[in-house]
């Protein structure tokens, strides 16, 4: 599959994509989308892999938001679309990927950059780093979730405020806030995530998926968290890696998790 605004590498069980529009702010248009889109396809389909980390190219930018001169002459029906079907290629999706997703921010994470930090798993940041959704500045929301998520993820206040605002918050004050995890110098972050993405590879495959799915599922309307923890969790019951966590565990020996 060749790649024209992402790289791609993957070592050791862990695939890192850099989206790549250095000369735009690593911004998300349509092509970008898709491709992000495919490629995380078909990397949360390979068993090889069991981390993903999600980042921007350079150092000023993770994404520095959706790439406006695509939209703006769009008719309120093609706007509805155009937020439905990013939600569906990209956000949401990566939202319930079974494998883990991290998005390390080097930079700018602005409006779709923020909206798309916000569907990972959860979030690492530079020091530098910058993060608000600006859309009510230029007459329009946050139409890839972001008004859902932000609320989620720093209270329903905080979110109202920064997208009331428009204005941008520094990295420290996103992870007061809850919505990064953790703030290092831009210098350390490629060792954070790898760090973070190793101890999670200790871990069994499939009892990761069936957390994402299950903390998900206490965010999704009509849906009941705790009854998805119920049948999630004895799905467990029924895997090797349940059968191989407890014997090593009574063998007081580290487990060899196969992702079955």
């Amino acid at each position: 599959m060749a790649l024209e605004n992402i790289i791609l590498e993957h070592e050791k069980g862990i695939a890192t994509i850099f989206i790549n529009r250095p000369e735009k702010l690593n911004a998300l248009n349509k092509a970008t989308i898709q491709e992000l889109h495919d490629t995380l396809k078909m990397i949360d389909a390979n068993p090889e892999v069991k981390v993903i980390i999600l980042t921007g190219s350079g150092e000023k930018a993770f994404v520095a938001g959706a790439d406006i001169s695509e939209f703006a002459h769009f008719s309120a029906k093609e706007g509805a679309l155009l937020a439905a079907k990013g939600q569906e290629l990209l956000f949401d999706f990566v939202e319930n990927l079974k494998t883990p997703v991290i998005a390390a921010i080097n930079g700018f994470a602005l409006g779709g950059g923020l909206e798309l930090a916000m569907s990972c798993h959860f979030r690492i940041a530079s020091d530098n780093a910058k993060m608000g959704l600006p859309e009510t500045s230029l007459g329009v929301i946050p139409g890839y979730g972001g008004t859902q998520r932000l609320a989620q993820l720093v209270g329903k206040g905080r979110a109202m405020e920064m997208i009331m605002t428009a204005g941008m918050i520094t990295a420290e004050d996103a992870y007061r806030t809850g919505l990064v995890n953790h703030v290092v110098p831009q210098a350390d972050l490629y060792a954070t995530y790898q760090q973070l993405a190793n101890k999670i590879m200790k871990n069994s495959p499939v009892a990761i998926s069936k957390a994402i799915e299950s903390v998900n599922a206490g965010f999704k309307d009509g849906v009941n968290g705790y009854h998805t923890e119920i049948r999630t969790f004895g799905e467990c019951f029924a895997t090797q890696d349940f059968k191989e966590g407890t014997t090593a565990f009574l063998e007081k020996r580290k487990a060899e998790f196969t992702g079955n």
